[in-house]
């Protein structure tokens, strides 16, 4: 029996390893464009901002730095409770390229991010809209950078992943399984293919040629969609519009979430819906999940315990070998130092255990919580 398990986990992890090698293969990465646009767009930046002291500041002041000729940046107030909404004003009062509003009530079929958005593209005044997050911080580069990406490929809409800041234990232990679960859920060749009906979307930035956006009816057209930025895509791509998904490590980055409460609470709302609420999903993926990052360290350890002898030993060190490997190239990939690989298989563990949380809140309690807000699923 033992000796079986053994040599169907080494098939597992070779397929597993096979597939993300051809996937990565087809992930684009974006190097900083240095030259000035010909003909620039106007671009209006909409940045969502609810109970963000924290990191406010960093990012509308990385906005504001943009060496592009032609931007304004709009943000939203969302009933933040902390100094947010204080942080806001301040700038704007010195910067005439920064529009601060103060957000409405949250009207009835509405999700608050979603209205948010909303409210900053009724008043931007761009050819070009960026959608990101009150978090990340931008390299001068990045608006460049994008522009010409999204006019050279005849684009009309790109999402870009940023570089990913760790700090606490427990960021380093659990985001990089999960960032390496979405890389690997992220098809890059049929995503960025015209023909496929697969799409994936990144709210930390998503751009759109205003014509694009209005034609699917932007945001209000997903007002109540937890995740808005997959959801988007995807109607973008079932209208036919061209959307791109690339790497921008080099553009901007984004510490997401501060310690383990945080990354709890923010993969939860949203786990089991990327799901498809499919608890069929939901389990093959937990599945998946531990036996490629979890399981075969303790085949080894069953197999030295059971005395099995040298081959099969062998056979399920070779197997530990291949998946440190992988989770040391992820590594690599996330800017972290490389003994970091050894806590994959704790992120493994918690990330299986927001996910059947996720399923519980979704499937018992019927609610979806965010930024102080309940929301019904």
């Amino acid at each position: 029996m033992l000796q079986i398990v053994t040599f169907l986990q080494l098939i597992l992890i070779v397929a597993v390893i096979v597939y993300l090698t051809v996937n990565m293969i087809h992930l684009v990465r974006l190097e900083p464009i240095l030259y000035p646009p010909d003909d620039p767009p106007m671009v209006s930046v909409c940045v969502p901002a609810r109970d963000e002291e924290r990191g406010i500041r960093a990012c509308l002041e990385s906005l504001l730095k943009q060496d592009y000729p032609q931007f304004e940046v709009i943000v939203v107030n969302d009933h933040s409770t902390d100094r947010t909404g204080e942080l806001i004003h301040e700038l704007a009062r010195n910067n005439s390229r920064l529009i601060a509003l103060d957000g409405e009530d949250l009207p009835k079929g509405w999700l608050g991010k979603p209205f948010a958005l909303h409210q900053a593209f009724q008043k931007a005044k761009g050819e070009i809209l960026l959608f990101t997050d009150a978090d990340p911080v931008f390299e001068p580069s990045a608006l460049r950078t994008a522009v010409f990406t999204l006019r050279e490929r005849n684009l009309d809409a790109l999402t870009l992943m940023p570089r990913a800041e760790f700090g606490s234990f427990w960021e380093r232990a659990v985001q990089p399984t999960i960032f390496g679960f979405i890389a690997s859920l992220t098809r890059f060749r049929k995503v960025n293919s015209p023909d496929h009906k697969s799409a994936m979307g990144f709210g930390v930035f998503l751009m759109f040629k205003r014509s694009a956006y209005e034609a699917i009816g932007g945001h209000e057209g997903g007002k109540a969609d937890v995740l808005e930025d997959v959801l988007i895509a995807k109607r973008l791509k079932k209208a036919g519009f061209n959307f791109f998904v690339a790497d921008a490590k080099r553009l901007f980055s984004i510490r997401m979430y501060y310690g383990f409460r945080e990354i709890w609470t923010g993969w939860r709302k949203n786990m089991f819906l990327a799901m498809k609420r499919s608890v069929f999903r939901a389990f093959y993926y937990v599945f998946m999940v531990e036996a490629f990052l979890l399981t075969p360290y303790l085949v080894l350890g069953w197999n030295v315990l059971a005395g099995t002898g040298g081959f099969w030993i062998g056979l399920s060190l070779f197997g530990v070998s291949m998946v440190s490997a992988a989770t040391i190239k992820t590594c690599d990939e996330l800017g972290l130092k490389r003994i970091n690989a050894c806590l994959f298989p704790i992120g493994a563990v918690v990330m299986a255990a927001i996910m059947m949380n996720s399923m519980i809140q979704v499937l018992v309690f019927s609610r979806t919580e965010w930024r102080g807000r309940v929301y019904p699923s």
